[in-house]
């Protein structure tokens, strides 16, 4: 005759799964919808086998003939083209402030009332961001002219987007209290900008600046691609004329000015913040 001992515990006893079989399959169907996805692209793009094969070949005699790079170049074009690059990523981004203030204003909830103004700020805001950079140089260009003109405002209204939504979500994360009490105290709207919001959203204000010039420095050395000024536009005329070593000079000052811009920008951030 046989016995079984009773134990307490097993009845407590849980077996612990990290998914659930429907959360198992979700994840399988969307991993199967990725790989379905780039297994379409791929087959779109029509990929040439032999093209990937001898990519690593041309790569080679690309930075062979680039090598060494053509610095007697530099003081003759590229220097006046870099330092109008720089100019059109400064201008532009002021432009671009001008334009964003008023709209992040409107855009924030806690300082515009009017709904259809924070909706018609909203979609100005997000029709900056959905056009690139190059594209609104395509239509400056069009409009001024081939030129910096038409970099600067490319990079302006490129920004407005950025800065504009960056600037409202600041906005609508201050604290009430400081505006509330100077309107209580009966101060005018200026007075409540200058006093309560200001101090509260300069950190936000100078970060966004300072982050939003960094990128157009970047942005405005292609703008010239398309005949928007700066530097694009000389290294385009190295690249059509197959001066590959005055491309290794264009492409090396663009690294630097980067790299310099990344300092400074670091360096001031630090200091105002």
């Amino acid at each position: 005759m046989s016995t079984t001992t009773y134990d307490p515990v097993a009845p407590l006893r849980r077996e612990w799964i990290r998914h659930t079989p429907a959360e198992r399959l979700v994840r399988w169907l969307a991993f199967l919808v990725v790989v379905a996805a780039v297994v379409w692209a791929v087959q779109t793009i029509e990929i040439i086998p032999e093209f990937l094969a001898d990519a690593p070949e041309q790569m080679a005699d690309l930075l062979v003939r680039m090598w060494p790079p053509d610095l007697a170049a530099y003081p003759k074009t590229v220097h006046a083209a870099l330092m109008e690059t720089l100019h059109i990523a400064s201008l532009g981004t002021v432009f671009g402030f001008v334009l964003a203030i008023p709209l992040a204003l409107m855009g924030a909830r806690n300082i515009c009332r009017i709904k259809a103004l924070n909706f018609l700020a909203q979609v100005l805001l997000v029709a900056s961001r959905s056009v690139n950079s190059l594209v609104w140089a395509l239509i400056f260009v069009a409009v001024f002219g081939p030129g910096p003109a038409a970099g600067v405002f490319a990079i302006a209204f490129r920004s407005i987007g950025f800065v504009g939504k960056l600037l409202a979500e600041a906005l609508e994360e201050m604290n009430p209290g400081p505006r509330e009490a100077l309107r209580a105290a009966g101060a005018p709207w200026g007075t409540e900008m200058l006093k309560a919001v200001w101090p509260q959203i300069r950190p936000a204000f100078w970060g966004v600046a300072l982050f939003r010039w960094d990128i157009n420095v970047r942005e405005s050395a292609v703008l010239g691609l398309v005949g928007a000024g700066g530097i694009g536009v000389v290294l385009e005329d190295a690249i059509n004329f197959f001066q590959w070593d005055q491309v290794a000079t264009v492409l090396l000052a663009i690294l630097a000015v980067v790299l310099v811009a990344e300092v400074v920008v670091t360096r001031i951030r630090t200091r105002l913040l």
